[in-house]
């Protein structure tokens, strides 16, 4: 299987070459820093050394021969690269004589290589061919130490990109040189994984030669972190193939024990290091400073922000939160929330803090420096004394005594402090520089912003709990004053009519029926919550109606009429709420007839209408200040009926309208949907 990975991986990198090699040949020369020429001559040797390989393998002299030009090639590569590149138009003497010492080396090798199968002496051929293969060896480390050289001076992001190919190129061949002279052959394994780099190799320089002028190529740091991952392994597997086949060649008797030995210790010690979190953070810090030019990807640090603090409900609370959001920017495994409190910052929230809480609480010096200055405090220099007097003084000692500690963020919001964060040591410490210092500065104003919209939030559902408990007094207020006007009648009645049995009894059901609506009205005060509604159910409309005239018989006359026995789907006790506050205003416009509720219905609606022959309204009253709350066109009126009773009439889905004409009277219609009356149960469901 491996020899077939050798030859086709080897094969399809001499393709890919090839076509290279064609389309850099018919390319304009144009102004690209990459020599047109000479590219397709060290492409195309490429390609030839590739196609020998498979199909004669790596040991045959015109594959070495072939080797040999490739090299060459390259080299030159790197001259006319050099040449171009505008820093200086010449290599200089240094670098001219170590291009032709390698030229030399490369020379030589490959000649040594074509001639040992001349030599028939098999002592005298191995002493040639390990001369050849150590100057193999020489060759590609003094090109590696050419290119190290030459790489800060390609310009554009292709040439660079073309140099760290030929760079890995020559790595893989001073790696196959070592293993050769160590162990007179190279391991199959090793043979493999180079047809397969190759092809790799082959579609980064495409990528070079694809972006011409000086565009720049950015590789996100996942990819890069990825990549270096990828490449990290590879090397501990190459390693692993010659440590194993060094043991086999001197190990003796016991190498197989030797090779078991190895393995496994080699993979504990890997495990033992990448489950290292100091080592992780290490090596993220070296990586971002040699490979990148910012400490951060902004994109992706904004993004993971700004998903930590909108993170969906269920999780965890806002506070906790904030802290982890600007934790996370510089790798801190804990932090605090405090708060602004009258001049002083309080303890509000912990993430991930294991220790003793640091004594914020109370902490007036420090929250007025912040507040004063907005300045981001680095304990560790306040510690050390290299921190300015200003910071040092307010600092206490009592948060200085925790040495995990490490970074106060302060919170500005509108020119005031809401708050600080204090992050905990991370697990590699290191001096904040000005990339840290701007982005916890952002992300504090942005953390600072949802810390004062969630203050904003809990004030406005505070208002709003007050402002459902002012609605509902008022309309109790206003039903306490209709219950207090029928108790009222209910007294001047019995001066003349206290000896009559009968109004005795009415008095007396008056009174129980107005100590139960006080009970209710008290219920519906005490409630925490909006009242909830009973589900709308069929309820006979002229029910509603009788009840209402019974309730107001001591006041006047109210007659009851309509045509049918219409029903609406509704809450029974919301409407009947709601008729009774309109016969109640209809009584008080008084007028020369009976107030009147007629009640009707079609296939889709039905409705109640109270009329009375009364004072009236204008078109305008009935429009502008009819049902708008605390309007009332009568002195002692609250103007919470008509209000009130198109609330809990909408509320039911249903819609109250007037017709009134000043000196006239007035008609109220409270139309809800129709709804058919219950069947009355089967003599099998009562059973």
């Amino acid at each position: 299987m491996l020899t077939g990975i050798v030859i086709w991986g080897h094969a399809a990198a001499a393709l890919l070459f090839g076509v290279l090699t064609l389309w850099v040949a018919r390319r304009d020369e144009g102004e690209d820093e990459l020599p047109r020429a000479l590219l397709a001559v060290a492409l195309g040797a490429t390609a030839l050394w590739a196609l020998s390989v498979a199909g004669n393998g790596s040991a045959e002299p015109e594959t070495r021969l072939l080797e040999g030009v490739r090299t060459l090639g390259w080299l030159a590569v790197l001259v006319a690269i050099q040449r171009r590149s505008g820093a200086g138009g010449t290599l200089g003497v240094g670098a001219t004589l170590a291009c032709l010492a390698v030229a030399a080396v490369t020379a030589t090798q490959a000649l040594l290589h074509i001639a040992v199968p001349t030599i028939h002496d098999p002592a005298g051929a191995q002493a040639m061919l390990d001369v050849a293969t150590m100057l193999r060896a020489l060759a590609a480390l003094g090109a590696l130490a050419l290119l190290h050289g030459m790489f800060p001076r390609a310009a554009s992001s292709g040439a660079r990109l073309v140099v760290l190919a030929v760079g890995a190129v020559w790595l893989i061949d001073a790696n196959f040189s070592i293993a050769l002279y160590l162990l007179r052959e190279v391991p199959s394994e090793l043979m493999a994984a180079r047809g397969l780099a190759l092809v790799a190799l082959a579609a980064m320089i495409a990528l070079a030669l694809s972006r011409r002028g000086g565009g720049s190529v950015q590789l996100s740091r996942a990819v890069a972190f990825h990549s270096l991952s990828l490449l990290g392994l590879a090397a501990y597997f190459a390693i692993t193939i010659l440590a194993t086949a060094l043991i086999a060649a001197l190990g003796g008797a016991h190498a197989r024990i030797a090779q078991t030995a190895f393995v496994f210790g080699s993979t504990a010690a890997l495990l033992t290091a990448a489950s290292s979190g100091w080592l992780r953070a290490w090596i993220k810090v070296k990586l971002t400073k040699h490979l990148f030019r910012h400490r951060y990807d902004y994109r992706a640090e904004w993004t993971r922000f700004t998903e930590t603090l909108g993170e969906p409900k269920g999780a965890a609370p806002l506070d906790e939160r904030l802290v982890k959001a600007v934790a996370d920017l510089t790798d801190s495994p804990a932090g605090l929330l405090f708060v602004a409190d009258d001049g002083e910052l309080a303890l509000q929230a912990t993430w991930h803090w294991d220790g003793a809480v640091p004594p914020g609480d109370g902490d007036a010096a420090l929250a007025a420096y912040l507040d004063t200055t907005g300045r981001i405090l680095e304990l560790d220099s306040v510690r050390d004394g290299t921190a300015g007097v200003a910071d040092r003084e307010a600092v206490s000692p009592a948060l200085l005594a925790q040495e995990d500690a490490w970074v106060i963020v302060p919170l500005p919001h509108l020119g005031r402090l809401t708050g600080a964060i204090l992050l905990a040591r991370p697990l590699l410490p290191r001096a904040l520089d000005w990339e840290d210092f701007d982005l916890l500065r952002i992300a504090g104003r942005q953390v600072a912003s949802y810390l004062a919209e969630a203050r904003a939030q809990g004030a406005l559902a505070e208002a709003r709990r007050f402002e459902e408990f002012n609605r509902r007094f008022a309309f109790i207020l206003h039903d306490v004053k209709n219950i207090v006007s029928q108790l009222s009648l209910v007294a001047r009645n019995a001066e003349r009519h206290a000896d009559n049995p009968a109004f005795r009894a009415d008095m007396v059901a008056t009174l129980n029926e107005s100590a139960a609506r006080m009970s209710d009205l008290l219920a519906r005060l005490a409630e925490r919550e909006p009242p909830r509604t009973a589900a709308p159910g069929p309820v006979a409309l002229a029910t509603i109606a009788v009840q209402s005239a019974h309730r107001f018989r001591l006041r006047g006359a109210i007659e009851v009429s309509g045509d049918g026995e219409p029903h609406a789907a509704a809450d029974p006790a919301r409407l009947q709420q709601v008729i009774d506050h309109l016969a109640h205003n209809a009584l008080d416009a008084g007028g020369s007839t009976p107030v009147r509720i007629v009640t009707g219905g079609d296939a889709t609606s039905a409705w109640i209408d109270v009329i009375d022959t009364g004072i009236g309204m204008t078109r305008q009253f009935v429009r502008d200040e009819l049902f708008r709350p605390f309007v009332s066109s009568k002195p002692t009126g609250f103007g919470i009926g008509a209000y009130e009773a198109r609330q809990l009439t909408e509320a039911m889905g249903g819609r109250i309208d007037v017709e009134s004409i000043a000196g006239q009277g007035t008609r109220f219609r409270v139309v809800l949907p129709a709804a058919s009356p219950l069947a009355p149960p089967t003599l099998e469901q009562a059973a």
